[in-house]
């Protein structure tokens, strides 16, 4: 059976074959073949087959290793464990979610008090057969009395609204239809909400443009919301509103990231002065963010990296237009504010771990948080009556542990602490800082379990994204035990690009300067394999979306270093991705193509467009979804077409496509397929025939 399993696995694949147009553009005098076009129709006959055969070669291929079953089944055994999220309080109820172990969807409870009996609200693995539809949204009205239920189906960014009444948990007769990039703002007997158009064309493709703010009011129909604001002479911006506690004030948020910028502007409408449209507050749109936290009487308490990179926490004056600071820019990047109870809870990033700090209201520091270790909290929001207050705790092998806040005697006390399929000390993490291509120390948390020895044999996933003030803290992930007890070290670099250090390090990985962001990543590699951690006979890397981006870029420019490439729904064609659903978004992050200074920095760097014939590139396996309207399959089919037609050595080069799910799996089934094949792939390709025997509790 293995003998005749190994041979199989041996043989030359047989890809599909991909038909190739003539089709050229021309970027500012340099002429760009594009032959793959015509894969961009998501919605023609010849991409549907394409993608039916190309996922008959990747699951022929993966049914094929010895072990993929068996690693699927020891996942499920790992994930299978009750999963809570902190609860939210609202009146007498509190409001939490809970997953029994491997259900699809996670079920939203509600109790009365905390001693209460659980009582289901909604249960997402009823509303459909497969269990790809989720619940996207859960907002209750001030009163508790009504809340928007949100979902979302296969994985799609497109949600649709409803309204039940949480008095009899049935639902009134509204239905609120292609809503993305939304928040849910209560206001009296409605709420205001952020939509599109219907679009043209493909609904998962098409180009998303005129967002539009709209107040429903309860038990009307659609057709019947007052739309609010819309700006049709700049289509790519975005338009989203939150109301303050009290309700007196409707905050709308502006930003116009399809031209470069990363900032926004605020607009604002009080109820106590009578206002019907939205007057400015922050009229002009740079490179500044302005996040609305509260108000506090008239002022808004805004949370800024305006003239403060590492961000600050200020008081303005909405009508003198006036500042004061109170929090004022430390250091460490400020991650995020929470309010609750009257006090001001601020979450600083130091070397990407957490530091809690509570304040009160005018910005006068009380006391640290104590926290259980080094690693990555999340919580702290809450009603301005609320006497206590939530917070998560995690780290690599801390899974996520809930903490009770007390606001009177500043102590935390666990809450709810789960209980997973493994020995958390049995395995150690160690956070090492590596010197980049210029000189630029970067930090990178390295997790295995106790005991490795560093002879360059352990089978190891370099895993990194690097873009758009994202960081990557230290986290918990169950699945991610199924690799390390495998003998399998994960390492987590911290590349430039992110917000680990603030803009500044966030700016430095933006634009013309993306090329540090790859260097980052072949450092970090450089690093594992010169401390002997692993060897480019052992070495995977992985990254999703942005960091499916960074897989493709940097196994272009270093294969030789890799055995293994993972890249997960990546941007692959850096000179296009603006012209479908949401992608112009990203040109604040990348540039565009229409420039013709960055059009020269895309297509050096662009993983579609530079794969070459003649180079033996690493066991590759690119992941998309049909559903995936954020990133669109478009990006992975070409890429995967031109790496099949380009390379003519022993290595796989296969695309696993997901149907019914998105930007990421659309539920718990398909994230344990997904993760077991990914695995089984690293693993079958590093030469490891067979799994270590796990010892069960």
């Amino acid at each position: 059976m293995m003998a005749g399993t190994t041979a199989a696995l041996a043989q030359p694949l047989a890809y599909p074959t991909t038909r190739q147009t003539d089709q050229t553009d021309t970027y500012h005098g340099t002429v760009v073949k594009d032959p793959y076009r015509w894969l961009e129709d998501d919605r023609s006959a010849e991409t549907g087959e394409w993608v039916k055969a190309q996922n008959k070669v990747t699951f022929g291929y993966l049914e094929q290793i010895p072990y993929r079953a068996q690693l699927q089944s020891r996942l499920e055994k790992i994930y299978n464990y009750p999963k809570y999220s902190a609860p939210s309080r609202k009146g007498d109820w509190f409001y939490f979610s809970k997953n029994d172990g491997l259900q699809n969807q996670s079920v939203l409870y509600r109790q009365k008090g905390l001693n209460g009996t659980p009582e289901v609200v909604l249960d997402p693995n009823k509303l459909s057969a497969d269990g790809t539809t989720r619940l996207s949204a859960f907002s209750l009205s001030k009163d508790g009395n009504y809340a928007v239920v949100g979902t979302s189906k296969g994985g799609s960014d497109w949600n649709e609204y409803q309204i039940m009444d949480l008095r009899t948990k049935q639902y009134l007769p509204d239905k609120i239809e292609w809503v993305k990039v939304s928040g849910v703002a209560w206001q009296g007997n409605g709420f205001f909400y952020s939509r599109y158009p219907k679009p043209d064309g493909s609904a998962l493709a098409a180009k998303n443009e005129n967002h539009q703010v709209f107040y429903h009011a309860l038990n009307t129909p659609q057709s019947a919301d007052r739309l609010v604001y819309e700006d049709p002479k700049n289509p790519q911006r975005f338009h989203t509103v939150e109301t303050s506690e009290d309700e007196r004030f409707a905050v709308m948020s502006v930003s116009d990231r399809g031209k470069g910028k990363d900032g926004n502007a605020l607009y604002y409408m009080d109820a106590k002065a009578g206002h019907k449209t939205f007057v400015p507050a922050i009229t002009e749109i740079t490179d500044a963010r302005y996040n609305f936290i509260d108000n506090d009487g008239d002022a808004f308490l805004i949370e800024t990296n305006a003239d403060a990179p590492n961000g600050k926490l200020i008081r303005f004056e909405p009508k003198t237009k006036t500042t004061t600071v109170l929090l004022a820019e430390k250091p460490e990047p400020l991650s995020s504010i929470g309010v609750a109870g009257g006090k001001l809870f601020a979450n600083y990033s130091k070397d990407v771990t957490s530091r809690v700090y509570v304040y009160d209201r005018k910005g006068k520091l009380e006391n640290e948080i104590q926290l259980p270790g080094v690693g990555t909290v999340s919580g702290f929001g809450g009603e301005n009556d609320d006497k206590f207050v939530f917070f998560t705790f995690t780290s690599f092998t801390f899974p996520p542990t809930i903490y009770r806040y007390d606001l009177a005697t500043k102590a935390s006390t666990v809450f709810r602490q789960p209980e997973v399929d493994f020995t958390p000390t049995d395995y150690e993490t160690k956070q090492v800082f590596y010197t980049s291509k210029d000189g630029t120390r970067v930090p990178m948390f390295i997790t295995y379990k106790k005991g490795i020895k560093l002879d360059g044999t352990n089978p190891t996933l370099l895993y990194g994204y690097g873009g758009f003030n994202i960081s990557l803290p230290p986290s918990f992930s169950p699945l991610r035990i199924g690799f390390l007890e495998q003998g399998g070290v994960y390492a987590q670099a911290n590349l430039r690009g992110g917000g680990e250090y603030g803009e500044k390090w966030h700016e430095q990985g933006m634009k013309l300067k993306k090329q540090n962001v790859f260097d980052d990543f072949i450092a970090a590699a450089e690093y594992l394999i010169g401390q002997k951690y692993t060897s480019p006979e052992k070495l995977a890397i992985n990254g999703g979306s942005n960091g499916g981006l960074l897989v493709g870029a940097v196994m272009n420019q270093r294969p030789e270093l890799f055995k293994v490439a993972i890249p997960q729904v990546g941007v692959m064609d850096m000179l296009r991705f603006h012209k479908f659903t949401i992608g112009w978004n990203w040109i604040a992050d990348y540039g565009s193509s229409d420039n013709a200074q960055e059009f020269k920095t895309l297509y050096s760097y662009s993983p579609l467009h530079n794969i070459k014939p003649g180079v033996n590139y690493p066991a590759t396996m690119v992941t998309t979804a049909d559903h995936d309207d954020r990133v669109v399959p478009a990006h992975s089919f070409k890429y995967a077409a031109a790496l099949q037609a380009a390379y003519k050595g022993p290595n796989p080069m296969l695309i696993r496509i997901d149907t019914n799910s998105g930007h990421g799996a659309s539920n718990t089934k398909k994230a344990i397929e997904s993760t077991a094949d990914t695995y089984a792939f690293i693993l079958w390709n590093m030469g490891v025939k067979s799994l270590r025997e796990i010892a069960q509790k």
